[in-house]
């Protein structure tokens, strides 16, 4: 067979083809009657249930909260959604938790528990407010009434009151611990129309200025004072004045003799 025969019987090359594109995605191997992926199922929803009467409880006093908490928590349908140590903690948790009721101490500190009401009714007007108190004051519980708490209650009395306190509460109804609650009626019969000219009682004291009156009967000095509620020595010196003058006090006796006789300060 001559060469060019040969030649002739051969197939042409077959053409150069380019090489393939890896894939992006590396494949998978396919398994024989493998289902296709699928997301996680989401968690299907609790059925609906009663809902609960959330409280956020403010003491600086840890000790003091947990007993507290405790006791609320025993309460069926109540659900403590939040603790704070102070007034500003107490603030920012009502902020975030929105709940029904706050059970806050009176005296702590950055913000008390009269500046803590006021501002909650201000920012919360269904929010209630119990105020829970070792001072047994006609004076602040006036105070507390003003300042729009539902209630006000002696820590030497929660074990017993507490809850009575926040069902009371629960239907919008104010309660107050029984001692004071006698107290307040024998005073307010006393003093149906009669006055006491000794005292401007018609112009009680204000939050602050009953902190005031805590502080420096208790010996802090009008610095010392101005510094544990975050305001000038000046501003302290003028509440104090004022003070005097409203209350009709001689001397600083008298205001010391005021803060005991109210509770404010231990004899």
């Amino acid at each position: 067979m001559s060469r060019e025969a040969a030649t002739a019987t051969k197939e042409p090359p077959a053409p150069v083809r380019e090489a393939a594109m890896p894939s992006r995605e590396p494949a998978t191997p396919a398994r024989e009657g493998a289902a296709p992926p699928r997301e996680a199922p989401a968690t299907p929803p609790r059925p609906p249930g009663p809902r609960k009467y959330r409280v956020v409880v403010a003491d600086d006093h840890s000790i003091v909260r947990r007993g507290i908490r405790t006791l609320l928590e025993s309460i069926p349908g109540v659900e403590v959604c939040a603790e704070a140590a102070n007034g500003a903690e107490a603030l920012y948790w009502v902020g975030r938790e929105r709940p029904d009721l706050v059970v806050v101490d009176l005296t702590m500190p950055e913000k008390n528990g009269l500046e803590v009401t006021r501002l909650v009714r201000e920012e919360l007007p269904t929010t209630d407010v119990l105020i829970l108190t070792m001072h047994f004051s006609e004076e602040v519980a006036r105070e507390v009434v003003r300042c729009g708490a539902r209630g006000y209650l002696l820590k030497s009395d929660a074990d017993i009151e507490l809850i009575h306190a926040v069902r009371h509460i629960q239907q919008h109804k104010p309660f107050f611990t029984g001692k004071l609650a006698m107290s307040m009626a024998e005073s307010f019969v006393r003093d149906t129309g009669a006055k006491n000219d000794n005292s401007n009682n018609d112009q009680p004291l204000s939050a602050r200025e009953l902190e005031v009156v805590q502080l420096l009967a208790t010996g802090k000095s009008n610095k010392e004072a101005a510094a544990m509620i975050g305001v000038s020595t000046r501003t302290v010196e003028s509440h104090r004045n004022h003070i005097m003058r409203k209350m009709d006090f001689r001397s600083f006796s008298d205001l010391i003799r005021f803060a005991i006789r109210n509770n404010l300060i231990q004899a």
